[in-house]
């Protein structure tokens, strides 16, 4: 496995959106993106903080139920 990089809620907004997630709301600083599913939809809340802290990023890659490597860096 690669390391986790420091990203900001901007950028892990982008990834999720290059993976199918859609922005359908954002009430301060966290967004809400969703992913429509046959028979189900994934909801992840992102903080769009700069950086978002490791272990949110873990729930954050857990809840999106994409793969680690879509996240880690190519360093």
């Amino acid at each position: 496995m690669g390391k986790l990089p420091v990203l900001s809620g901007l950028e892990v907004c982008h990834i999720l959106e290059q993976n199918g997630f859609i922005v359908v709301r954002q009430r301060g600083s966290h967004r809400i993106m969703q992913k429509r599913l046959e028979g189900s939809t994934i909801t992840v809340p992102v903080p769009l903080h700069n950086p978002v802290r490791r272990g949110t990023l873990l729930s954050i890659i857990r809840q999106s139920e994409l793969p680690r490597s879509a996240f880690e860096s190519e360093q």
